[in-house]
């Protein structure tokens, strides 16, 4: 396990006063490269563990090679093929004792105390389903297909269209707050969306063309938000975005994140880097 990032650029914001305030990204720890092109992370708060959804090979249809990994909060990896031979696996949620994952084309239910697929839920027309955000109250779980451009809800193993269109473009990263959802767009825009009344709105747009994967709450209005290119952007209450994390230099992407807000731990994935990162957020 590797303990410093060499090359790595670090871009610390000027501390502000209240919801403006930047953090500090410091860089914790660096796994071992068996985790082969680690797309999506999930921190699980019951077992105190990473799950790493890992694609192994190329985003087609004929690789079913690709694997959940089990990590520790250490950066150890603990078992490296948790649930195998899934096909392109990306995003990932809780619901219950069951994780759930996005193959290309459907969702895969895993279950979490054997790491055995269960049932797999086939979405029509889907073409690339890419993130997984969960409504636990409901019981929904939402999905994008970022070819089609569209979100989707899941719930008791019936599929539903969401949304598509304009401004939907390139779906990727996702998350559920109360009853809205925040979706990275393909075009480097993140908007907010009422599953209900279908209303969209623009939150920001970081002026790039790359898209947003991972995207993490900091609590009071603020987020983490990430982009495949491999830059992270604070995204502050007031509107204000700010570059924390940049490693398109060394041509490093970066995928779906997660956030341990008790610890304050942010996890990055590296994709074809095959590394799973840690920064404490400051």
């Amino acid at each position: 396990m590797k303990n410093v990032f060499y090359g790595l650029v670090l871009v610390l914001g000027i501390p502000l006063s209240g919801q403006a305030q930047s953090v500090n990204l410091k860089p914790v720890w660096e796994t071992d490269t068996t985790l082969r092109t680690p797309e999506s992370v999930l921190f699980y708060a019951k077992q105190q563990v990473l799950y790493v959804s890992c694609i192994n090979g190329q985003a087609i249809p004929e690789n079913h090679g690709s694997y959940i990994a089990k990590v520790g909060l250490d950066g150890r990896v603990i078992q490296l093929k948790f649930s195998d031979s899934l096909n392109v696996t990306k995003g990932m949620g809780i619901l219950g004792d069951k994780l759930y994952v996005t193959e290309l084309t459907q969702v895969a239910e895993i279950a979490l105390a054997t790491g055995q697929v269960l049932n797999r839920y086939p979405i029509e027309g889907a073409q690339f389903l890419n993130d997984i955000a969960v409504d636990s109250v409901k019981n929904i779980l939402y999905l994008t297909d970022s070819k089609e451009s569209k979100v989707w809800a899941l719930a008791y193993g019936k599929a539903k269209l969401v949304a598509a269109g304009s401004p939907l473009k390139g779906t990727n990263g996702l998350l559920v707050e109360g009853n809205q959802l925040l979706i990275g767009n393909g075009d480097g825009s993140l908007l907010r969306l009422n599953p209900v009344t279908k209303q969209v709105q623009t939150v920001a747009n970081v002026g790039h063309s790359s898209s947003i994967d991972g995207i993490v709450s900091l609590g009071k209005g603020a987020y983490l938000i990430n982009e495949v290119e491999g830059k992270l952007w604070q995204l502050r209450a007031n509107g204000t975005i700010e570059l924390k994390l940049d490693s398109a230099d060394q041509q490093i992407k970066t995928a779906d994140t997660d956030y341990n807000s008790t610890t304050g731990l942010l996890f990055v994935p590296t994709l074809f880097h095959n590394t799973l990162r840690a920064y404490q957020v400051r």
